[in-house]
């Protein structure tokens, strides 16, 4: 059977909030999505059964940790990630780019070699181009590639951030020109421009002309405010094309999720529902629970009521409330994948929203309460 290419369609919108479709030979993915976090070929205290049961249709990869360990040889011998990992999913690859602004021991940023980092790991020097990271991402066989940007942390310093944006748009020509033809994949742009209306709407500009599949925002999710990240997409939905897919990058909770889609965005990861899961915090249609606290003690209901899928009711407040307050891993496994499950049952609820023409008033009524 022959490959299917990337390709995106917009079944349905309501005012800005848009349910599509991407196609990939590896499967279809219904939009908004959410993809799980998978930094080490692994979403941490799940198995990857478990993640397709939750109804995720792909999952995220880490170029910066998986370049340090295993290695990008080390997968491709093995087949590449989706062997590895054993995962039929498709799998989005990010850049690196975040990783080594945010956990490298040494960073120095070079217009032609790229970003020269030690790893947090052992201190090791590397080097990550344009070019090297598109090759790794490629390696991997991840199914969407991320162009190679620089995300710089949040400031009011306008030159500073215009001379980061330029970078990233000079990477993004150099990150195009070295993934080539490659039809089954798909590369996307990142917008980058911090909280500069101007600086966002020009990134946007060029990087349409170098023509990608797909347009992620990024440097967002890096402290700034709700109401920043808002105003930063305010300032690009009437321009963002509407025939690619909208990527907004590390974000985020359940009400950050509303507030973009209502705004245009179409997939999002965050690590936030596996974090949450480790270390006792659930997320309910009734809000936000943390499972360690003494009032759950002799609580014999479940989680939340409404939840039917993989039996996670089935476990009661007073027992994961004793896992966890004696550490044992198996509370980390079921919060982790009941969060996953969560955030899967809101991204559908999104969808059809927005197919009902019903989305503003879902919006409202869940975007204070999640």
């Amino acid at each position: 059977m022959a490959l299917k290419d990337f390709a995106f369609n917009v079944l349905n919108k309501d005012k800005y909030a848009r349910h599509g479709l991407i196609q990939t030979h590896r499967g279809n993915i219904k939009t908004p999505a959410f993809m799980p976090v998978g930094t080490q070929a692994t979403v941490k205290a799940c198995t990857i059964n478990d993640i397709i049961k939750t109804g995720s249709e792909i999952i995220l990869g880490n170029t910066y940790h998986l370049m340090i360990r295993p290695g990008v040889d080390r997968i491709q011998k093995a087949g590449g990630l989706h062997k590895f990992m054993n995962c039929d999913l498709p799998i989005l690859t990010d850049s690196g780019g975040f990783q080594v602004m945010s956990l490298s021991k040494l960073n120095k940023i070079d217009r032609e070699k790229g970003a020269i980092f030690n790893s947090h790991v052992d201190g090791k020097k590397f080097y990550l181009s344009p070019e090297e990271s598109i090759r790794i991402q490629l390696g991997l066989n991840s199914d969407i590639v991320m162009i190679m940007d620089e995300c710089p942390k949040k400031t009011n310093d306008y030159q500073l951030i215009q001379k980061s944006m330029e970078l990233s748009l000079y990477w993004a020509k150099r990150s195009k020109t070295a993934f080539g033809k490659n039809p089954h994949k798909a590369l996307f742009g990142i917008i980058q421009g911090g909280l500069f209306k101007d600086l966002r709407l020009k990134s946007l500009n060029e990087l349409e002309k170098i023509n990608f599949d797909g347009y992620a925002i990024g440097g967002l999710a890096v402290g700034e405010t709700q109401k920043e990240m808002f105003s930063v997409l305010d300032g690009i939905k009437d321009v963002l094309p509407n025939e690619k897919p909208h990527y907004l990058m590390g974000v985020g909770t359940p009400p950050d999720i509303l507030g973009a889609v209502k705004r245009g965005i179409d997939m999002f990861d965050c690590v936030m529902p596996t974090r949450s899961g480790r270390t006792g915090l659930a997320f309910t249609w009734n809000g936000r629970i943390n499972i360690k606290n003494n009032r759950y003690k002799d609580d014999n209901t479940p989680i939340d009521d409404n939840c039917t899928n993989l039996n996670l009711n089935k476990y009661s407040k007073n027992y994961l409330n004793h896992l966890f307050n004696t550490n044992e891993i198996l509370g980390s496994m079921i919060l982790t994948l009941h969060n996953i499950n969560f955030y899967q049952e809101l991204m559908t609820a999104i969808r059809k929203n927005i197919e009902n023409g019903t989305f503003d008033t879902f919006h409202d009524k869940y975007i204070e309460k999640l």
